[in-house]
C-alpha cells in the first residue's frame, strides 16, 4: 500500500508541499517572538518617521515575517493543484500542530529545571537558563490565539481570492492571482493579529496599532512583489516533475472541486 502511495506523483507532491507548508507555519510561530531591525540588518541607517500622530516609527519587525511569505506562497501553489479543499485541510492540520507545539512548550516550561543547568550558560551572557527558556518558548496565550485566528482567516481569504481570480483569467497571469491573493490575505492577517493582540489585549491606542500595521504591511507588500519570480520558478519545477498532462488534469480538478 505504502509503495503505491509513494509512487503516485500527485500524492508525493502533496506530501512534500504540505510538509513544507506546515513546517514553515510552525517555524514562523516559534521564531516570531524575536523582533529585529530591518534597516540595521541590511546595514543601513535606522529610519524614524511619524504616522497617524505616532512618532519614532521604524521597520522593527517580528522575525516571523521572514518565513510567513513562504507560507502564503505555498498556499497559492497548493491551491493551484489541489484546490481550496486541499489548502483548507492543510491549514487545519497546521493550526492543530501549532496549538499542540505550544501545549508541549507550556508543559516543558513548567517542569522542574536541574539546579546546575540554570546558571550553566552564565559565561555566555545567560545567567538564568530557565527564565530564558520560558521567555522564548512561553509566548502569551493571547498572541497565540491572535496568531492562529489570523492564520486561519488569512488562509481562507487567500485560497478564495486565488480561485476567483483564476476563474476570471484562466491559466494565464499566474502573477496576478498569486500576488493579489497574497496581498489581500496578508492585509487581513496583519489586521487580525495586531488588533487582537495589541489593541484588545495590550490596550495600545487605535492610532498606534494602525500605524504599526501600516509599517508591517508595507514590508509584507514589498516582499509579496519581490517573491513573484519564486512562484514562477516553483510552478516550472512542478510542471516538469508532474508532466504537462498530469499537471493539467490536477489543475482542472482543483478548479472543479467545490
Amino acid at each position: 500500500m505504502i509503495h503505491n502511495i509513494i509512487r503516485d506523483k500527485s500524492t508525493r507532491l502533496f506530501i512534500i508541499l504540505g510538509s513544507f507548508f506546515i513546517a514553515n507555519a510552525i517555524i514562523s510561530e516559534v521564531i516570531g517572538v524575536k523582533l529585529f531591525s530591518l534597516e540595521e540588518t541590511l546595514g543601513i541607517d535606522k529610519v524614524s518617521f511619524s504616522l497617524l500622530g505616532e512618532e519614532g516609527l521604524s521597520f522593527d519587525l517580528t522575525v516571523g515575517t521572514l518565513t510567513w511569505p513562504i507560507v502564503f506562497i505555498m498556499t497559492d501553489i497548493i491551491n493551484e493543484y489541489y484546490g481550496v479543499k486541499g489548502i483548507r485541510f492543510l491549514s487545519f492540520v497546521a493550526a492543530g500542530l501549532i496549538a499542540f507545539a505550544f501545549l508541549v512548550f507550556y508543559l516543558s516550561i513548567h517542569t522542574s529545571p536541574a539546579s546546575w543547568w540554570v546558571p550553566s550558560q552564565a559565561k555566555h551572557g545567560v545567567p538564568d537558563m530557565q527564565a530564558a527558556y520560558a521567555q522564548i518558548l512561553g509566548q502569551g496565550m493571547t498572541i497565540i490565539v491572535a496568531s492562529l485566528t489570523a492564520f486561519m482567516i488569512g488562509q481562507v481569504t487567500d485560497a478564495t481570492i486565488f480561485k476567483k481570480i483564476k476563474k476570471l483569467t484562466g491559466e494565464k497571469n499566474i502573477w496576478m492571482r498569486a500576488t493579489l491573493s497574497t496581498l489581500v490575505s496578508q492585509l487581513v492577517d496583519t489586521i487580525v493579529v495586531l488588533y487582537i493582540y495589541l489593541y484588545l489585549s495590550l490596550g495600545f491606542s487605535f492610532a498606534k496599532v494602525t500605524a504599526i500595521g501600516i509599517v508591517n504591511y508595507t514590508y509584507k507588500f514589498l516582499i509579496a512583489i519581490l517573491m513573484t519570480p519564486v512562484i514562477y520558478l516553483v510552478h516550472w519545477w512542478i510542471e516538469k516533475y508532474l508532466g504537462h498532462k498530469l499537471a493539467k488534469e490536477m489543475k482542472d480538478s482543483a478548479m472543479r472541486e467545490g
